[in-house]
């Protein structure tokens, strides 16, 4: 900055607005036009400038929003911020998530269902959001939670901002509020029900509703965010300007996988596709004899929500599928419900694994893996049936990771090898897969 413009009036570059200027557009222009003389002022003077900026159509430019929203815990913890979505109100399971990216993967992922997700990363939608980044059709999570929301989003697929993307899903949101003591209290408390209210707020009402939620122990979410029909899958995995591609399936050499679906997100069946598996996914509730008279090679189970003790049918058929030969592999609540299959016992977490870096150990080479977690339950690790060999565990808390049978090919991960998002340290687990319906076939 020279001395030319130490004293000058930066808020004489701010942009005149008529009548005919569409709301939405004026923190785009107004941010755009300051930032192309940035290289001009302190920031100080940059500072007044886009505080300034706010009283244009009263348009606050760190949200764009005005609109007030409360977060209440069931504890009589009260956030007051700006909503962001749609307005209403929604409960649900209070948790939080200290990815640093994948907000939209992680919005769309079933295993949300009922869970009001708080993101621990203080900017969250700066890159938009776009169609190939969805792990399902819709939006499961009950509600979302951030610090700040970025006033543009930059990214070449950017498609729709977060704030209009949640609108769109009727999903409501909360932004401007102290994420940090948030999250403090969830990790010193436990997870919490909870409620957002956007639009016309009341704090008794919306504390009401939180204690009023049942919480997720007993509830079964798998048959709700499960398919209602199956359907084959047979898409790999997005490539830099050709998108998600085709696995070419060589017949003799092709897997015929069957993938149960209790809320299973779109990347696990793209990394199954990569490696040669010709997918069927079928409902939570198909029988396993349906499942048998596919004549599959091998047989997934796939992640999902709530409490995997409820879900009945799916322990009840996943017992007969393990009086036969044919592999299976689980991921996070079919990693419990294989558990549970076998025998053993599962618990409700504090708080759950809810991230992108969480360290997970082989216990056969003593190797560590850097994984994405999702899940507040887990499967105890003290009440292990004779039948089943644990095979990873959490170097966060010790709690049990992996499994394995040691009577039938059959073996599960709590994590998210997938990712999405998510480093793609245990993406060797689907090729163990791969290898058990090779031995099997001989």
């Amino acid at each position: 900055m020279d001395d030319s413009t130490r004293d000058e009036d930066v808020t004489a570059h701010l942009p005149q607005f008529g009548e005919a200027t569409e709301k939405a557009a004026i923190p785009e222009i107004v941010c755009g036009n300051v930032l192309s003389n940035f290289r001009k002022f302190s920031f100080e003077q940059l500072s007044d400038c886009l505080n300034s900026a706010r009283g244009y159509e009263e348009v606050d430019l760190i949200t764009g929003h005005k609109r007030p929203a409360i977060l209440v815990l069931e504890d009589g913890s009260v956030f007051r911020g700006s909503a962001i979505g749609a307005e209403g109100i929604s409960v649900g399971e209070v948790v939080f998530n200290t990815s640093m990216t994948g907000y939209q993967e992680i919005l769309t992922d079933p295993s949300y269902a009922k869970q009001i997700v708080t993101l621990t990363y203080p900017h969250i939608g700066n890159t938009g959001t776009n169609s190939e980044d969805e792990e399902c059709d819709r939006i499961w999570a009950a509600g979302l939670v951030i610090r700040d929301l970025p006033l543009l989003a930059s990214n070449f697929r950017n498609q729709q901002s977060l704030d209009e993307y949640l609108t769109q899903h009727n999903i409501l949101g909360i932004a401007d509020i102290d994420t940090r003591r948030l999250t403090r209290i969830l990790r010193d408390k436990g997870a919490q029900n909870g409620c957002i209210m956007a639009g016309e707020v009341n704090e008794q009402s919306a504390l009401e509703a939180a204690k009023g939620f049942d919480g997720l122990k007993g509830m079964d979410l798998a048959k709700v965010v499960s398919t209602e029909s199956a359907y084959p899958w047979q898409e790999g995995s997005w490539v830099l300007d050709s998108g998600f591609k085709k696995p070419e399936l060589k017949e003799g050499e092709s897997f015929k996988v069957v993938a149960y679906d209790f809320g299973v997100k779109r990347n696990i069946l793209r990394m199954l596709a990569d490696r040669g598996c010709d997918l069927t996914v079928v409902p939570a509730q198909t029988p396993a004899s349906e499942v048998l008279a596919m004549n599959p090679d091998g047989i997934f189970l796939s992640n999902g929500p709530g409490d995997p003790e409820p879900c009945d049918y799916a322990i009840s058929a996943i017992k007969e599928i393990l009086t036969t030969d044919i592999p299976v592999f689980g991921i996070c609540l079919g990693h419990q419900l294989l558990a549970l299959a076998s025998g053993a016992k599962t618990l409700k977490m504090k708080f759950g694994h809810h991230g992108g870096n969480h360290p997970v150990q082989d216990l056969a080479d003593k190797t560590v893996m850097i994984t994405a977690q999702n899940h507040g339950f887990a499967v105890d690790a003290e009440a292990l049936p004779a039948n089943l060999e644990a095979t990873h565990v959490s170097l966060f808390d010790g709690s049990l990771q992996g499994i394995c049978r040691t009577d039938k090919p059959a073996f599960s991960f709590q994590g998210h090898p997938e990712a999405s998002p998510g480093p793609h340290d245990a993406a060797p687990l689907f090729d163990r897969f791969i290898s058990l319906m090779e031995a099997r076939r001989g």
